[in-house]
């Protein structure tokens, strides 16, 4: 598993950084870590700051992009998806409590990355403000993780020698399995309402009843 990902990313080094940019665009941080870890054994034709870069721009991009979505399609949307309600009222309360520490912070709160800008641009949060708190946490999220696997791989050397590329191509597959997992089991949470169902919930939600 390790040689393929190693094939992979030297013989398509710019491929990687945009699965990266487009995975980060979607989801989390564990694709940075693992990738920064492969880094950090010297071979993988990839580099650290080119890794940081990339998970920038998906991040901060996916979550503009859930911001202006929010913002403009909030509360139909919702309605739409009753489900994802505990994930939001969350969401919401902890916006209400410190609005700047959570735009800085929701990044690295399990379960809130991707509702969490689509709830703070249905709170009416400034524009500009988002955008410059984005930049900032978007810049700290992609240099925490992405270095953090880099250390992290080169204390499993340092520790475990030539092992260490068996836990790492251990930790990819039990990565893949558990994204896999989770997709499917958010998919069977997250099924909309039928139409009839679905636009009694949005008339609900607009009326604040």
């Amino acid at each position: 598993m390790e040689q393929w990902i190693t094939e992979v990313a030297n013989n398509y080094g710019p491929l990687v950084y945009l699965v990266i940019l487009v995975w980060t665009f979607l989801e989390g941080e564990t694709v940075v870590l693992i990738t920064g870890a492969l880094i950090s054994g010297g071979n993988v034709n990839l580099h650290v700051w080119t890794l940081v870069l990339a998970a920038f721009l998906g991040s901060f991009g996916g979550d503009q992009a859930w911001f202006y979505i929010g913002r403009k399609y909030g509360t139909p949307l919702l309605a739409r998806w009753p489900n994802m309600s505990k994930r939001v009222e969350w969401a919401f309360r902890l916006l209400r409590k410190e609005e700047t520490i959570f735009i800085l912070t929701f990044r690295f709160i399990y379960g809130l990355r991707n509702i969490s800008p689509f709830v703070i641009g249905m709170a009416g949060v400034s524009r500009v403000k988002f955008l410059l708190l984005n930049l900032l946490a978007a810049a700290i999220w992609a240099n925490t993780f992405a270095w953090g696997g880099y250390t992290m791989g080169k204390v499993l050397e340092t520790y475990l020698g030539e092992s260490s590329r068996l836990i790492l191509g251990i930790l990819v597959l039990v990565v893949i399995c558990v994204t896999v997992v989770n997709k499917i089991r958010q998919r069977f949470r997250t099924q909309p309402l039928p139409p009839d169902q679905a636009s009694a919930a949005e008339e609900k939600a607009l009326t604040g009843d």
